[in-house]
């Protein structure tokens, strides 16, 4: 099957899952208690039942279920997200404004966990019976046990509070002047501790598998090959045996994608992060259900194509993945 067939297959089952889980966040919605005219309300101080009614029929909260779903999925379809009521402005806006954020801070993360992992992964398989390979797994039972936001306050209190060598929270400080790199540097100090955060319990796994990955490949008979024609120990590690070793791990690099995004929430909340995750825990606080719906669909769809872009880079990585005939 040739790649281009494979592509197009995949944008399809993509395209209908998105619409499935389209429909399925926007019934859960649905049937949950309360709306947005009684979050108004609340708001306001309370209001009457004319009042109410009067809400309701602005928001078209007063049409069938069937009749919301399709005007909602029209709306989607047209990359029209709907209005946030809390902010008074267009959702995607909204989410357009805190992407930026965002990604910075997952693509940091996931990068630096990345690379360490598969370094810390290498380095306890070539010596499995070492003190790296102990040091490497007290360092992955570490971070995979501790829950996020306990490692974020930790962080917090030790390289903020105590030793200030980092900002507290934030993504910028917004009393420094100068140029470009006076404020490269100081995104670059907020950054530093929610992107270590976010990117310990993935560091964890990656320097796991990776350290498996690479044990199993070490232990094939090609390697033993290569090492009677004479190669040195790094020519047969990081020439013949990590390309193989890497294709588990980006295959778990891409299906983590969508843990990294709700890792994100806890995460932005603890450093106050202006991203989706601040964003998305504000309009559950808010029980603003068009911005909820909204980064919803979004992290569906950034998950999608995140599982797309990592089939097509496993299929390049590794010839053996089918695909190319």
């Amino acid at each position: 099957m040739g790649i281009v067939r494979i592509i197009l297959l995949r944008v399809v089952y993509a395209i209908a899952l998105l619409l499935a889980v389209l429909v399925l966040n926007f019934s859960l919605m649905h049937l949950a208690p309360g709306d947005v005219a009684d979050t108004i309300s609340q708001s306001m101080g309370g209001a009457d039942q004319e009042i109410l009614d009067e809400i309701r029929v602005s928001y078209g909260l007063d049409q069938p279920f069937v009749v919301q779903l399709w005007r909602y999925v029209s709306k989607v379809v047209q990359f029209d997200l709907g209005h946030s009521f809390f902010y008074n402005q267009p959702v995607t806006k909204l989410i357009l404004e805190r992407l930026p954020a965002t990604l910075l801070l997952v693509i940091t993360a996931q990068i630096a966990a990345l690379i360490i992992g598969v370094v810390l992964g290498v380095v306890s398989a070539r010596r499995p019976n070492g003190v790296s390979n102990y040091i490497v797994t007290f360092i992955a039972l570490f971070g995979y046990s501790a829950p996020v936001f306990w490692t974020g306050i930790l962080l917090l209190i030790t390289f903020s509070l105590n030793v200030h060598w980092f900002p507290v929270a934030g993504m910028r400080d917004v009393t420094i002047e100068g140029g470009f790199w006076v404020h490269f540097l100081d995104v670059a100090r907020h950054l530093i501790l929610p992107a270590v955060t976010l990117g310990s319990i993935f560091l964890a796994l990656y320097s796991r598998l990776s350290r498996a990955s690479m044990m199993e490949v070490l232990g094939s008979d090609y390697v033993r090959t290569a090492k009677s024609k004479g190669l040195t120990s790094n020519q047969v590690v990081y020439k013949h045996a990590l390309k193989n070793a890497l294709s588990p791990v980006i295959t778990l690099a891409g299906l983590q994608f969508s843990a990294v995004l709700s890792g994100a929430v806890l995460v932005e909340a603890v450093f106050s992060w202006p991203g989706l995750g601040t964003l998305a825990f504000q309009s559950i606080i808010a029980r603003d259900t068009p911005t909820i719906l909204g980064i919803l669909f979004f992290s569906a769809l950034v998950v999608i194509v995140g599982n797309l872009l990592t089939d097509l880079a496993l299929r390049l990585v590794d010839p053996r993945v089918g695909g190319g005939k």
